[in-house]
């Protein structure tokens, strides 16, 4: 997990290349955004309605590395998330889509890989 009060644990914002994340940093990555799903009303009912789950499941699931990867597809779907989890977050968008990348393999967004 990124330790924000450690000097250069912080990612910077201005570099130009995408942070690595292995698989286990992306799952760290995608419990940060549930917990901060869940101080959002609005957008933990956005996601438990796209992805089905009553607050029991959700509660069961958090402890599954499966939920990861529903979580960051979750953000990445809709552009005024992504950027508000992101600046929450202080990353960048393209590091969540590299987060998902992770856990997922290269291509698996319907793009391929470079």
């Amino acid at each position: 997990m990124l330790n924000k009060g450690l000097p250069g644990s912080r990612p910077d914002k201005k570099r130009t290349t995408p942070m690595a994340f292995s698989q286990e940093q992306a799952r760290d990555l995608a419990m940060q955004t549930l917990i901060l799903l869940v101080d959002r009303p609005e957008d933990l009912t956005q996601f438990m309605e796209a992805s089905g789950l009553r607050p029991a499941d959700l509660r069961d699931m958090a402890a599954r590395p499966d939920i990861a990867l529903y979580l960051l597809d979750f953000l990445v779907e809709d552009d005024a998330r992504i950027l508000s989890f992101a600046e929450a977050l202080d990353l960048r968008p393209q590091d969540i889509m590299t987060a998902r990348t992770a856990l997922a393999g290269p291509g698996s967004y319907g793009w391929e890989a470079d």
